[in-house]
Parts: C-alpha cells; sequence; structure tokens
C-alpha cells in the first residue's frame, strides 16, 4: 500500500493499493490527460473525473476495481489537484519499478 499526499502542508493522505494502480493502467486513465504544459490543476481532475464517470455509466457499474478506485482514491474527498499530481508521480515510479522487474525476470 502506498500513501500519497493531497495537500502540500502534508496534513492530508489519501492510501493508494496495487489494485488501484493497476486499474489506472488497464484503463489508461492517464493517457493525453495532462496538456502539453504539464501542470496538472483542477480542470485536469475534472477531466478525469468525467471520463471516469462516462465510463460507469456505459458499463453499468460492472467492474469493482473500477468502483473502488473511484471511491477510495479519485472521488476521495481529499483529492485535489496536488493529490492527483502526486498519484501521477506513484503511477510513474511504481509503472518503472514494475519494468525493471520484468527485465530482471527474463
Amino acid at each position: 500500500m502506498y500513501k500519497i499526499q493531497t495537500n502540500p502542508s502534508g496534513t492530508r493522505s489519501i492510501d493508494v493499493t496495487e489494485e488501484h494502480l493497476q486499474t489506472i493502467e488497464d484503463y489508461h486513465f492517464f493517457r493525453d490527460l495532462i496538456d502539453s504544459n504539464g501542470y496538472v490543476d483542477e480542470q485536469v481532475l475534472d477531466k478525469l473525473k468525467l471520463n471516469i464517470r462516462s465510463l460507469l455509466e456505459s458499463e453499468g457499474g460492472r467492474d469493482k476495481r473500477l468502483l473502488d478506485l473511484c471511491l477510495d482514491v479519485i472521488y476521495h474527498s481529499n483529492m485535489k489537484a496536488f493529490g492527483l499530481q502526486q498519484l501521477v508521480l506513484l503511477f510513474i515510479n511504481w509503472k518503472n519499478r514494475s519494468s525493471e522487474e520484468t527485465i530482471i525476470e527474463d
């Protein structure tokens, strides 16, 4: 389990599991999410939420992992733009570690 900081002062955080990160990867939620300026702001968070909401409506809430990701992380009351930026950084680090482990096993 990982913990991401959701505000600059560090007084709020959200727990993120391996399953949450795997769900983000499976659905490619971060692909083309951030504009070319590289800033994660509230508009980026809103865009992610709208993408997920649309997916949930089309699937009828059939994927429990997606629902867990929404309830535990994306729609968490502490999630703000700063938290999303930390989640993206965590995902990148997690993905890099997964790639390194795959190379070592081969």
